[in-house]
């Protein structure tokens, strides 16, 4: 695990990065699009990293990086919809521990799933980040990736 100052340091860099870029355009699939590039490949320990989003009462895979996803998670089901339910940001350092996890690829060991919220404060997504690590997320990466999906 790097440093939290270190961590800290190259999240500020990203978002700083990622408020240029992002101003281009208000369309939100290219702005998630973006942002998922930008943190998979800025980010080592990031496996899968992208983005799920209600449709019709469903989760339905958006932008990624990463390996082949599930389209659509399972109703009330796993680590993104428990974050969608709850509203809030969770970390799970062992997702193979998780009552319901999903397993869209077997190689993820740990998971962290940020809501994305509208300005009707309405929970409208998640971004969702897999590791092949254990244990890979903590409160620097909570804070940050909180904030960058504001950018969304």
């Amino acid at each position: 695990m790097i440093n939290s100052d270190l961590l800290n340091d190259r999240y500020k860099r990203i978002y700083s990065q990622l408020q240029k870029i992002l101003n281009q355009t208000e369309n939100q699939t290219a702005r998630m699009a973006t942002v998922a590039a930008l943190l998979h490949h800025k980010m080592p320990r990031f496996f899968w990293t992208g983005f799920y989003i209600l449709n019709q009462g469903n989760l339905i895979v958006g932008p990624y990086q990463g390996p082949l996803a599930c389209q659509v998670l399972e109703k009330n089901k796993g680590v993104c919809w428990t974050a969608l339910l709850q509203r809030k940001t969770l970390i799970v350092p062992n997702v193979h521990e998780f009552p319901g996890h999903i397993a869209c690829d077997s190689r993820s060991n740990s998971e962290m799933v940020v809501p994305l919220w509208n300005e009707s404060k309405e929970v409208w997504g998640v971004l969702d980040i897999d590791s092949q690590e254990f244990d890979a997320f903590s409160s620097v990466d909570k804070e940050n990736l909180e904030e960058i999906v504001t950018l969304i």
